[in-house]
């Protein structure tokens, strides 16, 4: 037997380990679906009526806020939102509404230490992203205050950024953005409560100032609400140097399209 056939013989024996070990792992973990849990025939995958739930943002949309439109009002439209009222960010993108499957998927990675999830969201993420991933520098995380990160185990956000920094091959700094003071939950909290809550909570470390400097970063958290948190954490980026900031979530809440 020469090289070749020896090191052919080697990577099928290692590929056919590898799949006993997957069937193994299938027989004691079955693949089911994320949402309500029915035997799927692959992990990472949702069921027909679970995906039937999910409302998609799509275009047409602002271009700044990425709210869905109605009917399309032609390339580059910005929506009223953000003509009156600009962000501090320069572009957000989310995948779906805040309802159906995709509550359900951020319900269960915040709240039921489903961090298993993350890798299929943040791949949906990555294709909601409208090139934002693939152009951006950086990949950073809305943080958590250390108290709240001690209570929860992890971060939501963290995880997610992470794995869309692994998938895109970007850089992830989970460390130059903190939160700096300790604020109470957004849940529950009106709109100009939430500005208030967050406002000074954000803050670059001293160590990841210079690699800010005119670069791309797109900033992730779970959902996008009414952008309080968002805002205040772009806004530390921007003041530290940061070029151009997209945020990127899974869901945002909303009730009518425009």
């Amino acid at each position: 037997m020469n090289r070749e056939e020896r090191q052919f013989g080697v990577a099928g024996g290692l590929a056919f380990l590898r799949q006993v070990g997957n069937d193994v792992v299938d027989l004691v973990y079955p693949p089911v679906c994320c949402g309500c849990g029915r035997l799927m025939g692959r992990h990472r995958a949702v069921c027909a009526p679970c995906w039937s739930t999910l409302q998609l943002i799509e275009r047409p949309y602002c271009e700044i806020l990425g709210l869905p439109f109605a009917h399309d009002h032609g390339e580059g439209t910005v929506s009223p939102e953000a003509i009156a009222d600009p962000p501090v960010f320069d572009r957000l993108r989310s995948v779906a509404i805040h309802d159906g499957i995709a509550r359900d998927l951020v319900h269960g990675l915040k709240y039921r230490d489903r961090t298993d999830l993350a890798p299929m969201m943040a791949e949906w993420m990555v294709r909601a992203s409208d090139g934002a991933v693939a152009s951006a520098d950086a990949i950073i995380p809305v943080p958590l205050h250390a108290f709240r990160l001690w209570g929860r185990k992890y971060n939501q956000a963290a995880e997610l950024a992470r794995a869309v920094a692994a998938l895109s091959g970007r850089l992830y700094l989970p460390s130059t953005l903190r939160r700096i003071r300790r604020t109470t939950k957004q849940v529950g909290l009106g709109a100009k409560a939430r500005v208030d809550n967050v406002r000074g909570a954000f803050a670059v470390a001293e160590s990841g100032k210079r690699g800010l400097i005119g670069k791309r970063i797109v900033l992730v958290d779970d959902v996008y609400t009414t952008g309080a948190t968002v805002s205040a954490a772009a806004r530390a980026l921007k003041r530290a140097g940061a070029g151009h900031v997209t945020v990127l979530t899974f869901a945002r809440a909303m009730s009518d399209l425009i």
